[in-house]
């Protein structure tokens, strides 16, 4: 992870939300006054958000003592102490939010990424994600599935060429299409086709693609046009995938499997923290 883009990413987070000074804990408490604040889980999972847990709260107090537990693609269960960090009591009180909200959510990335992982034990096929992130928050959805067991398709609309149903109705075809990428990439940049038919297959790999995706195709329509595609050109299945059919996409001999629900419909993973301090004790929920 890149650990500058991460601190900018944070310090904009941090202004969002504290503005010009968190009112509550300012007006409470004493700049002086030391606390212990502990993250715990709530449910069992894999745990991800180490980064943010260290940078978020050193950005806010380069004192903080910060112990961790866990490390990230850690299996939790519900009441482990992921991490115990120790300082100003203002501080802490300050950073929970923003940094249990991205924790949270790397961790149900992480989570969910790992069931997706698992029906794919016994075949040769890999899982991946897609671009269907929450804007601004892609390095870190992307981390997520990585520490969940999974690859990363390409980070953005800059590192690969993938030429979807509205490009190739532009172009006019995927031959045209392609034709026409391949004319100015250099070689170190591949292109992949999006084919929902064994027509646009037959194109597609006239045309010289590196990778065909298998859109919205049912695993029977995937195994019988498998066999088709050279063997060096990759294969992808992607559209209309569960973690109740996946096992079945698996099977089919498909290399990869893509996932946008790994990152755009997750359900926070359920962390608490519990604030401590010489005279109180009290749970600060999620």
């Amino acid at each position: 992870m890149n650990i500058i883009k991460l601190e900018e990413m944070l310090k904009q987070f941090f202004n969002e939300d504290i503005g010009d000074g968190d009112l509550s804990s300012e007006f409470i408490f004493s700049a002086e006054q030391q606390g212990s604040f502990s993250f715990y889980a709530k449910e069992s999972g894999i745990f991800c958000g180490v980064p943010i847990i260290e940078h978020g709260f050193l950005l806010l107090d380069r004192s903080m003592d910060i112990t961790l537990l866990k490390k990230d693609g850690d299996e939790v269960n519900e009441g482990d102490i992921i991490a115990v960090i120790n300082g100003s009591l203002q501080k802490l009180l300050i950073g929970e939010r923003v940094i249990l909200n991205l924790v949270q959510r790397m961790s149900a990335i992480a989570t969910a990424t790992n069931l997706a992982v698992r029906e794919t034990i016994g075949t040769n096929a890999k899982i991946c994600d897609t671009r269907k992130t929450i804007p601004g928050l892609r390095m870190l959805d992307k981390y997520a599935v990585r520490i969940g067991g999974a690859y990363n398709h390409r980070n953005g609309l800059y590192d690969s060429i993938m030429l979807k149903d509205n490009h190739i109705a532009f172009a006019g075809s995927i031959a045209q299409a392609v034709q026409a990428a391949r004319a100015k990439i250099g070689h170190t940049v591949k292109i992949e086709v999006e084919i929902e038919t064994k027509a646009q297959l037959d194109e597609a790999i006239a045309a010289g693609a590196d990778i065909i995706m298998f859109d919205n195709r049912s695993p029977e329509e995937i195994r019988q046009w498998l066999p088709a595609v050279p063997p060096h050109i990759a294969t992808e299945a992607s559209g209309s995938i569960t973690l109740h059919n996946l096992n079945s996409y698996a099977k089919t001999g498909i290399q990869w499997i893509s996932l946008g629900a790994l990152t755009h419909s997750v359900k926070a993973f359920d962390i608490s923290a519990l604030v401590q301090t010489k005279g109180a004790k009290s749970l600060v929920h999620h």
